[in-house]
């Protein structure tokens, strides 16, 4: 038997999606443009990075031609020979989500839409917030529109501590979030009201509910902690996760895995507090896994800490550090092992807004008996979960095909 890994670089887009305009994208590229400003010297900061965006392991494995099999170019300074294989994949499920991004990574493209909150104030049914507070036990709540996580914690955290209100708020996302205070609200406390607004929005399709954490005395200092957790209904079908442990084998879920596919399929979690300690655990998954086993780790931080804020050297310096750090995984693997990296969507730190944005993902795959070379342009991410399948001889799926490896 072999051992797969499937890494994950959440919000990694690389541009082109055919229906990008149906989401007011036409045009988005993460990958691209971030690569545009560097050369262009916009992404310089004497502190953090300078110059042209420098990513050699994965310009060796094939990102910039997988961006060129997107957009028809390659990024600047991403030229260059790849000793990986490559694709392009595009997404077929409705959202530009983390959910549908990774079920459909993981086999199962959505096939339903999930419900959104309108862009006013207030953002959520009367009724819903009603029944929130009274079922949770809440003295009321702050927020009740679209915003960026940091800015409203910014803005209300000092109400919050003072009232003992939560801060709930949504995005164009299917997602329902709420902060609180890590001490003076409690965590626990924090996690029960998001399980009982998971339960009062499942008639909505909601596709999440975040729990959003924090610490602090006021705006000054208020930090969001690492003990964020996303509820989610479980996929409506098994994904290659459940079909792995059906297998025989384990599936180690590194970062928010485990909550995206609601802990179905899931044999073990391994979480971090930030995408430096993710690292290390998917160094120590990739030595230590056993046959039939796969590693799916998530990356949250180009998305989170730089594409939503739209940090455009920050989310440079993010791919830096990744790449520098990409040898002490690769540099473990044994001869029938197989690794997949790729994206769930994309978040072009150069876009209007603070959202996602409908791209494609790289796929580059590398291991023992890989060819280097183009493997096209796919036209799901399934695609992903069936060469993994594949590889570990597991029966196919329903959807996608499996990507030639020679």
């Amino acid at each position: 038997m072999a051992r797969a890994f499937l890494f994950v670089l959440d919000s990694v887009g690389i541009g082109g999606a055919p229906d990008a305009a149906a989401f007011g994208d036409a045009g988005a590229d993460t990958l691209g443009h971030i690569a545009e400003a560097c050369a262009a010297g916009r992404a310089d900061r004497a502190d953090l990075r300078e110059g042209p965006l420098r990513l050699p392991n994965l310009t060796a494995l094939g990102l910039g031609q997988a961006a060129a099999l997107a957009t028809g170019r390659v990024p600047p300074a991403l030229q260059g020979e790849a000793t990986g294989r490559y694709a392009s994949a595009a997404e077929v499920s409705n959202g530009k989500d983390t959910p549908s991004g990774h079920w459909e990574i993981a086999g199962l493209p959505v096939p339903f839409d999930w419900g959104y909150f309108p862009v006013a104030i207030p953002a959520f049914p009367a009724e819903l917030t009603r029944r929130l507070i009274a079922e949770a036990g809440l003295p009321g709540i702050l927020g009740d529109r679209h915003a960026s996580g940091t800015e409203i914690i910014a803005e209300l955290g000092e109400a919050h501590l003072t009232t003992g209100k939560p801060i709930c708020y949504t995005s164009v996302d299917s997602v329902f979030q709420i902060a609180a205070h890590e001490g003076a609200f409690g965590l626990e406390r924090l996690f029960e009201t998001c399980r009982i607004a998971h339960r009062l929005l499942a008639p909505l399709r909601i596709g999440r509910v975040i729990a959003r954490p924090f610490l602090g005395t006021s705006a000054a200092d208020f930090k969001r902690t690492a003990n964020r957790r996303d509820f989610i209904s479980p996929p409506p079908s098994p994904t290659l996760c459940d079909r792995v442990e059906a297998s025989g084998g384990r599936v180690i879920a590194i970062g928010k895995i485990g909550d995206i596919f609601a802990h179905q399929g899931v044999s073990e979690v391994r979480k971090g507090e930030d995408d430096a300690a993710l690292f290390g655990l998917a160094a120590d998954a990739v030595r230590s896994a056993n046959n039939g086993d796969l590693v799916f780790a998530n990356f949250v931080e180009f998305d989170s800490l730089y594409g939503h804020r739209r940090d455009v050297t920050g989310y440079a310096a993010a791919l830096e550090r990744f790449d520098a750090w990409l040898p002490n995984a690769t540099a473990q693997l044994k001869p029938g092992d197989l690794m997949i990296l790729t994206a769930d969507h994309g978040n072009d730190p150069t876009w209007a807004g603070t959202d996602h944005t409908r791209e494609q993902a790289p796929v580059l795959i590398t291991g023992g008996g890989v060819a280097p070379g183009s493997a096209g342009r796919r036209e799901s991410f399934a695609d992903v979960a069936e060469t993994i399948a594949a590889h570990l001889g597991l029966a196919p799926g329903p959807h996608g095909q499996p990507i030639p490896l020679r």
